[in-house]
């Protein structure tokens, strides 16, 4: 899975700049792992040049990723092809992501042995982005967000499986 964001990400890259970037692996597990201590520390609208302030910003984030670098892969990330979305996108309104989205859940299956006892239920992600899935719930506190319906199992509160409702 993370092959697959690397290539797509790669190939955006050359698309843009016209020039070949190589993006390793670890660079990218780095990328990931900082996306989630931005999430944890609820920094997702600060200015990339506080978190990397060597004086008043968290330390690992100057020490694990130069910011130039973690500023670049987030320009180009991809989880598909950009040149054939067009077509994928008249079935599929999930297209630019599905692919990385399937092998997500059928990994997760796979690494996961449920308990007797399932529970289904539905999430509103909120988001502010423009795309053809996002959903207006008026009885949530986010109104606008992307939803996914979640097989989750009772007894050790995990998520088994997802589904965003266009594939239902």
């Amino acid at each position: 899975m993370i092959e697959h964001v690397r290539e797509y990400t790669e190939s955006e890259a050359l698309r843009v700049l016209k020039t070949k970037s190589n993006l390793y692996i670890a660079k990218l597990y780095a990328f990931i792992g900082l996306l989630c201590a931005r999430g944890a520390y609820e920094a997702r609208n600060v200015n990339l040049s506080y978190l990397w302030n060597t004086k008043w910003g968290p330390s690992f984030f100057s020490t694990t990723m130069n910011r130039n670098d973690f500023a670049e892969i987030m320009r180009f990330i991809r989880f598909d092809n950009k040149n054939q979305r067009s077509q994928r996108l008249q079935n599929d309104k999930f297209a630019s992501i599905s692919e990385v989205w399937y092998k997500f859940i059928e990994n997760s299956q796979n690494c996961y042995k449920s308990g007797a006892y399932l529970g289904i239920d539905k999430q509103l992600v909120p988001t502010k982005a423009r795309c053809r899935f996002t959903q207006y719930m008026p009885n949530k506190s986010d109104k606008f967000g992307i939803k996914f319906w979640l097989a989750s199992d009772e007894q050790a509160k995990r998520r088994k499986m997802g589904r965003n409702a266009l594939h239902l």
